[in-house]
């Protein structure tokens, strides 16, 4: 089987994309699994920043560094280097759509949909709240790293 590459698409590329990359980084390395793991953004604003101060700080408190990731914009290529690319919210999983490629043999859905009982469901968006809201997204990547990972049939 080949090895999965998984992209998590939110809309800068700061808060939610990078928190869901670094959950399952960090599980992929703790279960030696090689996969390849990435995060980008549907809109080009951040393009060279790192996450989010808080998206850091959150992260940091649950033994995860994400400090050293880097704002990207999604690219036609990403529809075909990546296995499973998730969006964080609708709007994003529509600018998805839009921009992949017919030949795309890359699966698009949004990362809740691999979580049980949260199908349809949207990662909210911190960026305008306060702290709190960085840690139900963390919340939400640590679940959807293991969903990833059940998705795969990687058993806990």
């Amino acid at each position: 089987m080949k090895t999965p590459s998984i992209l998590f698409v939110c809309l800068g590329n700061i808060c939610r994309s990078p928190l869901a990359d670094g959950a399952l980084k960090h599980r992929v390395r703790q279960l030696d699994l090689g996969w390849t793991v990435d995060s980008a953004g549907t809109g080009g604003w951040h393009r060279g920043d790192p996450p989010d101060p808080r998206a850091i700080a959150v992260a940091r408190a649950h033994g995860v560094d994400i400090a050293n990731l880097r704002g990207r914009q999604v690219s036609a290529a990403d529809f075909d280097r990546f296995d499973l690319i998730l969006a964080m919210d609708h709007d994003n999983l529509a600018g998805l759509r839009r921009i992949a490629p017919a030949s795309s043999p890359a699966e698009l859905c949004l990362a809740l949909d691999l979580v049980p009982g949260r199908a349809g469901q949207a990662v909210a968006d911190p960026f305008y709240g306060d702290a709190s809201g960085f840690d139900a997204t963390w919340a939400d990547a640590k679940a959807i790293a293991e969903a990833v990972l059940v998705r795969f049939g990687v058993r806990r």
